[in-house]
């Protein structure tokens, strides 16, 4: 694993109340950090609004750009656009919450590391199938699926290829 990125952490110490505004820069080294990533290039901006209250930080994290993945298809490469956002609350406490969106860093804390954060939202964003357009995948690759598949369409599965067994399940109540 590579070493973290020192410029996604953000001491927050010194900060005043009120809003703050960060950007960030999310190119292919960042996911140098991940081991099991399915992103191999990237052209990212990461931006964070972070509220400083008393007794919490609110995190608006926001991001767009592209990401070079592997088309579920044809396994070749994709590049996909990808924007996304959230927000995360994060309290001075050390009782850890059930609830995704807020995070308990600890009253001791003193900085926040927003790379995992950010993580979270790229692989979040992306498609839950990550395909070429219609007529885009490799050729030589489709050829083969029809060779050992006996047909392959290049679209979107499509409930007419249904196995005639499963038919029967459409008419119970």
């Amino acid at each position: 694993m590579a070493s973290r990125d020192r410029s996604f952490i953000i001491p927050f110490v010194g900060l005043k109340l009120g809003k703050h505004d960060f950007e960030f820069s999310i190119g292919d080294e960042f996911f140098d950090n991940y081991e099991y990533t399915v992103i191999h290039k990237a052209n990212i901006k990461g931006t964070l609004e972070l509220e400083k209250k008393e007794t919490m930080l609110i995190g608006e994290f926001e991001i767009e750009g592209t990401v070079k993945t592997t088309c579920d298809r044809c396994g070749g490469d994709l590049d996909l656009p990808i924007h996304g956002a959230y927000r995360l609350i994060f309290k001075f406490e050390n009782e850890e919450s059930e609830d995704e969106s807020l995070v308990a860093i600890g009253a001791e804390a003193f900085e926040l590391d927003t790379a995992d954060y950010f993580y979270e939202l790229i692989t979040v964003s992306l498609p839950a199938r990550s395909l070429h357009e219609e007529g885009e995948c490799d050729p030589e690759v489709i050829e083969k699926l029809e060779e050992f598949t006996g047909t392959y369409d290049d679209s979107e599965d499509d409930d007419d290829d249904v196995d005639p067994r499963w038919n029967a399940l459409k008419d119970l109540k």
